[in-house]
């Protein structure tokens, strides 16, 4: 027994002619769609890069300034406020007042610091903590000497006093 041969029946010629013709056409479709693909996310990808690159430059550029605004900023920080403390008027007994008035007079000995810039308030800390100290306070006939416990120069200038006896 035999196998037929089906190379010589021309129903099964046309069979195998049609599968290799749709395999190629097939291919060349598969290629064509694949290739276009690629050039899509080829050119998408180029893109992408350069608009990262751009906004990477972008990004240094901002940096770059908001360091240089920063920096200028520093430079005209003045003193905005003045915030004056008694911290012992327990100790004496003193109403709050008297406490009340005693700092408001020390701000006002020291008014002339407000606007001026951080640098400058800094350098005369000492000539600020001499004109404290310096100050004599009477309060219910008695007198009282300040000492200044710490000072504090930001935009805000904070100087915790203690006060005592003269």
């Amino acid at each position: 027994m035999r196998v037929p041969q089906l190379y010589r029946k021309p129903g099964w010629q046309r069979f195998f002619a049609g599968t290799a013709v749709g395999g190629a056409i097939s291919w060349c479709i598969f290629l064509y769609i694949y290739g276009v693909w690629q050039e899509e996310n080829t050119e998408l990808i180029r893109k992408q890069h350069q608009e990262i690159i751009d906004l990477n430059n972008e990004k240094k550029i901002w940096q770059e300034e908001y360091k240089e605004i920063n920096r200028r900023n520093i430079e005209q920080l003045t003193v905005q406020k003045i915030n004056i403390k008694i911290t012992n008027a327990e100790k004496y007994k003193l109403d709050s007042l008297s406490v009340l008035e005693t700092e408001d007079s020390v701000r006002d000995d020291i008014s002339m610091m407000l606007a001026k810039d951080i640098e400058t308030v800094y350098k005369s800390k000492d000539l600020i903590k001499k004109i404290i100290e310096n100050k004599q306070v009477k309060i219910n006939d008695k007198r009282y000497k300040l000492k200044v416990k710490e000072m504090v120069i930001y935009t805000n200038l904070t100087i915790q006093l203690q006060i005592d006896f003269e």
